[in-house]
């Protein structure tokens, strides 16, 4: 199992768009909106690293308001 935080950085206003988006997708264990350099983390857990690269890639990055990403694997 992986379990990776997702920070993301949005579009000013859209953050709570971003995390319902993010609540109704599959893998992603909790979403919320936070304070400071991020404006979202998000809780994935995948069961292979290459489905996590892939998740992200196709998934969290197409969202619209997302303008940046920084992926956190947990060990």
């Amino acid at each position: 199992m992986v379990t990776a935080f997702v920070l993301c950085v949005t579009d000013a206003g859209k953050e709570r768009e971003v995390v319902q988006k993010m609540k109704s997708m599959p893998y992603v264990e909790e979403a919320y909106v936070v304070y400071g350099e991020y404006d979202v983390i998000a809780k994935i857990a995948v069961d292979e690293l290459k489905k996590l690269d892939t998740f992200i890639t196709e998934n969290v990055r197409t969202i619209a308001s997302v303008q940046m990403t920084s992926t956190m694997i947990a060990i």
